[in-house]
């Protein structure tokens, strides 16, 4: 979450959006971290992707950020992966 030059946002091979970023995963997301991730979203996803993860983020947060978890809203997934 910290930023970096490890951290990303990229199209799957499938066209899917993908974030990739640099440290350790946290266990809370602050709002200074998801402020962070939605701009760096920003340069990527259009209008309605942007509204679509918000909305993952906004859940993820409420149920705690750990490896494995996925969370659907309206058809868009968001799915956390450590590795």
């Amino acid at each position: 979450m910290h930023g970096g030059p490890a951290t990303a946002v990229v199209r799957g091979p499938a066209g899917e959006s993908v974030v990739l970023l640099s440290g350790d995963l946290p266990e809370v997301l602050t709002d200074e971290a998801v402020a962070e991730l939605l701009d760096l979203a920003a340069v990527i996803l259009d209008a309605d992707e942007l509204i679509l993860f918000r909305a993952c983020l906004r859940d993820l947060r409420r149920g705690g950020m750990r490896a494995g978890r996925s969370i659907e809203v309206d058809g868009a997934v968001l799915t956390v992966y450590e590795g």
